[in-house]
């Protein structure tokens, strides 16, 4: 008998903490919907002009728009879309008011990184980001073939002599044709939590017919 309720009480610790991580993961799921939604709501606002202060934690994702001119040289980070496959982010000054920003244009393929891209005068409406693309896995930027491995915008800014404002395009006024822009969206942000919610309760589930079959044959050999 003793031993029985060792076994129970053992049982009920176990379950309670596969059910006690499943509510966890609920609540996750919850808060990163709604931050997801609120990510959707700053992407999707009506654009404001850069602000003089940012602060990349409070300014991420913020709608914008500049009207200035391009200029200098670009800068291509190596990217892989779902749709395109591999290519180049085509990252450029901007000059807007008095001040140099960072542009992110978009994606053109492998073949056209050579191809001189258009500068000058345009309009420019698209969201602020200050991207986490490195880690200690990324390879160190090629300088002299000028191909970044992620966006890291104070290494950006410096090369490029600019603030360390980046802007992801939605939209160029004219519109290159040659660039492809590559707006920001929700789609890399994971919200995987419905797998974890039915792992955790479903491993509950489990337990709770583990426990009950191993008490029954307890039982049964108890009654022999």
């Amino acid at each position: 008998m003793k031993q029985n309720w060792s076994f129970l009480l053992l049982s009920a610790f176990v379950l309670a903490a596969l059910i006690s991580l499943g509510n966890w993961q609920v609540r996750r799921m919850a808060e990163k919907a709604e931050y997801i939604a609120d990510v959707e709501a700053r992407l999707d606002a009506a654009p404001v002009p850069v602000p003089a202060r940012l602060a990349p934690e409070a300014d991420q994702f913020l709608s914008v728009t500049a009207t200035g001119a391009f200029t200098g040289p670009d800068i291509r980070v190596l990217v892989s879309t779902r749709d395109y496959g591999a290519g180049y982010r085509i990252i450029q000054a901007f000059e807007s008011g008095g001040r140099r920003i960072l542009v992110d244009r978009g994606y053109i393929r492998v073949a056209e990184k050579d191809t001189p891209r258009p500068a000058g005068a345009a309009t420019v409406t698209g969201n602020l980001h200050w991207p986490d693309e490195r880690d200690s896995y990324t390879p160190e930027n090629d300088l002299t073939n000028n191909t970044w491995y992620a966006r890291d915008v104070a290494a950006l800014a410096q090369h490029l002599d600019t603030e360390e404002v980046l802007v992801i395009a939605r939209s160029e006024t004219p519109q290159s044709a040659e660039i492809l822009p590559l707006p920001l969206d929700t789609s890399t942000i994971p919200n995987r939590h419905l797998e974890y919610i039915i792992t955790w309760y479903g491993l509950a589930a489990v337990w709770v017919l583990m426990t009950a079959y191993f008490l029954k044959r307890r039982s049964a050999k108890a009654n022999t």
